[in-house]
């Protein structure tokens, strides 16, 4: 089941399903270690003799407050009569989870009603060597094991600190947990268990009829007794609305940092493009590893989660976030990737965040010969990246530090994994991590890290390492273009396996060819590459009333449609947002980067109310599937509007300049934006415009 409305601040990440309960809590790391892992967190109400955990009987509406991490969630069960109406999160600057909710009774007479919370947590992500105990000094619940403590408390309108509680096992003898025991409205008090434990406080209200009353509701994270003591010393000197007040605050100024030109733009692409920033934010740890996605659920397909940061996956997340403004997060990921990258100058599949190597099914050795267990992009992209992240802040003193040990080190391990043969990259895995070989994608990226290293030792003075990385992508390039071309197909093969007599190209229509156009590896508007764009576009549309662009023919993740002629797989936002942004770039006109948004609407059409979005979605009902939320989505988002915006206003202003020539009857008014060509045509220049374009005016102009 995806989740919603993630909130956390770097440290403390918590988040939802769909029936509000809690799902995923980590930390001391965004994704590492997740407490609840699986289990769950539950959220009752109790009245006139009636109990009903939130779930089904209940409507229940997940949506966050506008421009902030601080959710707003309505509750409403028709039978008990009751409303609650809940805004949830974690403090910006200490490591407290906080939930506010204001009870209405909806009868006409007044009533006693019980909030009761039941804690399912697995601290360590285990299930062994737990307790849970009531602590009389601070009148909380305390679970703790090793290193970590979380503590529970609350306060009601007239009293602060657990007075309703009991203690106790789960999983073991029968007994499955102590929110069986919340469903008379009573708690037996038990102090303390040990083992497999889990635990549950309540609240008592009495409310007049249609009454309200405000509960606070807090769980304190640290690694000893004494700092989650502190921390709720804090929230009560503070108060829980203070901290909340200030979170709602702190994250309005964050996501409103920087000014953008929205005139003309659809309120609600504003909307999901400032929401993207605050949901891939929640997804990214304090130290840097950005996590592809916290959504236990998938344990249940794989028996693994996607709780690792892909260097890929960070790297384009961090392309987005700095053409957001976001530069102080996109730093900390390329320290992250400092520090894990390998002495022989490539990264490994993926890691945790805390830096350590994570699990892998890529085999370092097959039919008995050694094999690097690479994806080859993922490197090429961290220093693309970073070169983007220089162009816009040139923080020269910080990529310093970072010039010898990790991008020079990248890229000599891309110069040299090179088939001197060929001039192609030697084979890796592709970015679905599913096939071995010389793949488009991966060699566009390649030629953009080469090109990148290429441009970093030029600002550091160093000629001949430049002249060499330019040569290398120059020969790449051509190499691509001879030998990935598919001439019986009139486009570029998804990639490529040696052979005795050559490459044998594999011609699967993938939606990864966008690579070509994104990472600049040829001229976007080589005829070539719109075929190849073309055919993408084409032959990847999911023919139902959904939409949207497949990854690639065949796909049968989470495939539940057996036509591929009419589903050619699940449609996912970042496929379906990588032809709006190749779009952009080939954009030449108002008009067509005008067009590009259809894609967008497509997005809003099917993201759910709170602007979470899931790695992919069901092609006939439109419901969202895989994990969720996806930060790969979301850094999309935000990368697609970015470049939009920014070729909207070149476009603009290059128009605004033809005009005045026409005015001057000196040029013909093409609505032409010859400077707004960014993209570069494959050679690290500029894509020259048209011979009968005037050049813009300058010095000596």
């Amino acid at each position: 089941m995806p989740r919603d409305v993630p909130v956390g601040n770097g440290n403390l990440f918590v988040s939802f399903d769909a029936s509000y309960q809690i799902r995923e809590l980590c930390f001391p790391h965004v994704g590492q270690e997740n407490h609840v892992q699986g289990a769950v967190c539950r959220f009752g109400v109790w009245c006139d003799g009636l109990f009903s955990w939130l779930g089904p009987g209940w409507d229940i509406r997940l949506n966050y407050e506008p421009e902030t991490l601080v959710t707003h969630v309505d509750c409403r069960h028709k039978v008990l009569e009751v409303e609650l109406e809940c805004a949830d999160a974690v403090d910006f600057y200490e490591n407290v989870y906080v939930r506010r909710v204001t009870v209405t009774n909806l009868a006409p007479r007044a009533r006693d009603i019980r909030l009761f919370f039941s804690h399912d947590f697995n601290l360590y992500g285990t299930k062994v060597g737990d307790t849970a105990f009531y602590d009389p000094e601070t009148r909380s619940i305390i679970h703790y094991k090793a290193r970590r403590y979380l503590l529970i408390t609350c306060a009601d309108p007239v009293r602060s600190g657990v007075e309703e509680f009991t203690c106790g096992s789960k999983e073991v003898r029968g007994l499955e947990g102590t929110w069986r025991d919340a469903e008379d409205g009573r708690l037996e008090g038990h102090p303390i268990a040990q083992g497999t434990v889990d635990s549950t406080i309540g609240v008592p209200l009495r409310l007049d009829a249609r009454g309200q009353a405000v509960v606070h509701y807090w769980i304190a994270a640290g690694r000893a007794y004494q700092e989650v003591r502190r921390l709720n010393q804090t929230v009560l000197g503070k108060t829980p609305d203070e901290l909340l007040t200030r979170t709602r605050n702190f994250w309005r100024v964050w996501v409103n940092k920087e000014e953008f030109n929205f005139e003309g733009i659809p309120e609600n692409m504003v909307w999901l493009f400032k929401r993207s920033q605050l949901v891939l934010r929640t997804q990214i740890d304090n130290a840097g590893a950005v996590l592809a996605a916290n959504d236990s659920d998938i344990i249940n397909v794989s028996r693994d989660t996607y709780a690792y940061c892909w260097p890929r996956d960070g790297a384009l997340a961090a392309y987005a976030l700095v053409k957001a403004g976001h530069g102080g997060i996109a730093r900390r990921f390329f320290d992250f990737c400092a520090r894990i990258i390998h002495q022989n100058g490539y990264f490994l599949h993926k890691y945790n965040p805390d830096r350590s190597l994570a699990s892998s099914w890529h085999p370092w050795v097959e039919d008995q010969a050694t094999r690097l267990p690479i994806q080859e992009d993922e490197t090429a992209l961290v220093v693309w990246a970073f070169w983007r992240h220089f162009q816009k802040f040139r923080d020269i003193e910080f990529v310093a530090q970072h010039y010898r040990p990790m991008i020079m080190k990248a890229a000599e391990f891309l110069a040299r994994h090179v088939d001197e043969a060929t001039g192609l990259p030697l084979p890796s895995y592709d970015l679905w991590e599913e096939r071995w070989g010389v793949h488009t994608w991966t060699v566009a990226a390649v030629i953009a890290g080469l090109r990148a290293a290429a441009r970093f030792a030029a600002a550091f003075g160093e000629w001949s390492f430049h002249s060499r990385y330019e040569r290398i992508a120059d020969r790449m390039r051509q190499a691509l273009i001879e030998r990935l071309w598919s001439p019986p197909d009139g486009r570029f093969a998804r990639g490529a396996t040696p052979s005795p007599d050559g490459y044998r190209l594999d011609t699967t229509v993938d939606a990864s060819l966008c690579g070509l156009v994104l990472f600049g590896a040829l001229n976007p508007r080589d005829p070539k590459v719109r075929a190849t764009l073309a055919a993408v576009r084409e032959q990847l549309a999911v023919k139902t009333p959904v939409g949207g662009i497949a990854r690639y023919a065949g796909d049968t993740w989470h495939r539940v449609v057996p036509d591929t002629v009419r589903v050619p797989g699940n449609p996912w936002f970042i496929t379906s947002l990588w032809m709006m942004r190749c779009e952009v770039i080939q954009a030449r006109t108002i008009a067509e980067v005008e067009a590009s948004l259809r894609w967008m609407h497509w997005v809003l059409k099917w993201c759910p109310p709170s602007g979470v979005l899931a790695e992919q979605l069901h092609p006939e009902t439109g419901q969202s599937m895989g994990v969720a939320p996806l930060s790969w989505s979301h850094a999309e988002v935000i990368s697609a509007m970015m470049e939009y915006i920014e070729k909207r206003s070149c476009l603009l202003e290059e128009t605004g300049r033809i005009l005045h020539i026409h005015q001057r009857g000196r040029y013909a008014d093409r609505y032409m934006a010859p400077h707004c060509w960014e993209a570069d045509d494959g050679t690290g220049r500029p894509d020259a415009p048209p011979a009968d374009v005037p050049p813009s005016p300058g010095k000596g102009s």
